[in-house]
């Protein structure tokens, strides 16, 4: 081919390439967004600006100190997923109240106590009776400020977002909006989450011995709950009553009206459980002590001995058989000046009804782990128990059974059942009125507590009855974990309907258990027989 023809054809394969293309200035105008859509991000950037300028805002202006009482009070606004109120009272610890719910949590931190207006409320008892209003009106006032100063900050910096970045005074208007709107919603948010009662269920974070007199008493928050005025002030001299060491005033004043009971279960031979309840029946005052089982671990003869530290604890001890407890090691509990030991019986203090029983298994190790009743077994043996409770005309203001299955089968004869086994703590209000009280391992499960990768904690409860009616009023789970037994969890929880009906269930058991009679405890066997696995059985934990 000649050589002018060939460049011809190339030529004309040149000349048509780039007709197959769109131009560039084509892609550029398809890949450019719509004048509706830069509308819309545009909208959305203003919005973002203004939202983030007033968050930034509330959280500058919101922070003030404030005089509350005898004390200076700091408030402040945080961000915390969730709300709620924090009260830190160092070196004291700290009140968590779940007062709402939303984006901010509101603090409010001792930072110092003025002694000489401490001493005042102490020493005058007028002075005491006046600060009731004056601590709510200081309060109120500083926490009006705070707001104030914040929302105006807020706004101010929602308005300034729009004008840097946007540079123009109708996108910084419309910021101030988006920030008004947030701020609106944000107070909606909180008013509809409001909980007034939160400051009759505090979680307590702190030294174990101040909890008391911080928490207060289960009794008179039921009784004078409403009045929550009174409540802050109380909290405040508590707190006074604690700084000023100097007082001889105790710090913590149970109400007489209380009947105080410290459940305990599954101490499995740890020494240190003893200085813990110790501690806890000095600092609140307890009137007596339940034990729901499990207080050795394989029930040898050698460890009767640790029995002989109930008589230290200097109030009555109330304790039933768990599966680690032999028949020697409850002899032993019995032999303790201030113990008593149920099973199949009843036992009255402070005019506290108490029916319990032991539990019919015996298996200490490994070998006989697996040879224990299953769950409808357990079920069956405490309905029949309870229906020979009825039928004795006796109606215990509380059932203790180590296993939760077998205190199961009181359900509608009692308004509480206590237990443990399972070494984990739980609560749960069954259909006929009962309540279901499962305590953890008071002794942290002994050794086998280390075999997970956290050990297990430390766990009791204080239990407040009322003395005119016996009923359970409200409890404090105490929980202490890891590498100390200086600090606590402490969290307060109030029956809801303490006067509630409690009835029997509705289908009642056989009066007999084919695979396991109902006999007198003296009979039954010290290690059960053996029964076919199930999957409804309960896991070994105690």
């Amino acid at each position: 081919m000649p050589f002018a023809h060939i460049r011809t054809v190339l030529s004309r394969v040149r000349l048509r390439l780039p007709a197959s293309r769109p131009p560039l200035k084509h892609l550029a105008r398809l890949r450019r967004p719509g004048p509706r859509t830069r509308r819309w991000a545009g909208a959305l950037a203003v919005v973002a600006a203004g939202l983030a300028g007033g968050l930034a805002g509330l959280l500058l202006g919101g922070r003030i100190e404030t005089p509350v009482g005898p004390t200076d009070v700091s408030l402040l606004l945080r961000p915390q997923w969730g709300g709620g109120t924090t009260i830190q009272i160092p070196p004291l610890g700290a009140l968590h109240l779940d007062t709402h719910w939303g984006p901010l949590a509101l603090e409010a931190r001792v930072t110092e106590l003025r002694p000489e207006p401490a001493r005042e409320l102490i020493e005058s008892q007028t002075a005491l009776d006046k600060i009731t209003d004056r601590i709510a009106g200081e309060l109120r006032h500083g926490v009006i400020v705070m707001l104030l100063r914040a929302a105006a900050l807020g706004l101010a910096l929602s308005f300034l977002a729009g004008l840097l970045l946007f540079r123009s005074w109708r996108k910084a208007l419309a910021g101030l909006g988006a920030g008004v709107a947030g701020m609106l919603a944000l107070v909606l948010l909180t008013w509809s989450t409001f909980n007034p009662q939160a400051i009759a269920e505090p979680r307590y974070t702190g030294i174990l011995a101040n909890a008391p007199a911080l928490v207060g008493d289960a009794r008179s928050i039921v009784e004078r709950f409403s009045a929550y005025r009174a409540q802050l002030a109380r909290l405040v001299g508590n707190v006074s009553e604690l700084y000023a060491a100097t007082s001889t005033l105790p710090a913590y004043e149970p109400d007489p009206s209380t009947i105080r009971v410290l459940h305990v279960s599954d101490i499995h031979l740890n020494p240190a459980a003893w200085s813990v309840m110790r501690s806890v029946s000095r600092q609140f005052q307890v009137d007596f002590i339940i034990d729901s089982g499990d207080l050795t671990d394989h029930g040898s003869e050698p460890e009767e001995q640790f029995a002989d530290e109930i008589e230290s604890l200097k109030v009555p001890y109330v304790f039933v058989r768990g599966n680690h407890d032999s028949k020697r090691v409850a002899d032993a509990v019995d032999d303790q000046k201030n113990a008593t030991v149920l099973d199949d019986g009843s036992h009255e203090i402070e005019g506290l009804r108490i029916y319990g029983v032991g539990d019919p298994r015996f298996t200490p190790d490994k070998t006989t782990r697996d040879d224990h009743m299953g769950v409808e077994q357990l079920r069956t043996l405490g309905s029949q128990q309870a229906q020979k409770l009825r039928a004795s005309g006796t109606t215990p203001d509380m059932v203790v059974a180590h296993d939760p299955y077998q205190g199961e089968g009181f359900s509608g004869a009692t308004q509480l059942v206590l237990s443990g086994h399972g070494h984990k703590r739980s609560t749960r209000l069954m259909p006929t009125g009962t309540r279901l009280f499962i305590q953890g391992s008071t002794g942290g499960a002994g050794l086998r507590g280390l075999e997970h990768e956290q050990p297990t904690p430390i766990e009791l409860s204080v239990l407040y009855f009322s003395r005119a009616n016996h009923r359970l009023q409200g409890w404090d789970d105490i929980r202490l974990g890891g590498l100390g037994l200086t600090s606590a969890q402490i969290e307060r929880h109030l029956e809801p309907n303490p006067d509630r009906t409690i009835g029997p269930p509705a289908t009642q058991p056989p009066t007999h258990s084919p695979t396991f009679p109902s006999l007198p405890p003296s009979q039954w066997p010290t290690q059960s027989p053996t029964t076919s696995p199930s999957a409804t059985r309960p896991p070994e934990r105690g």
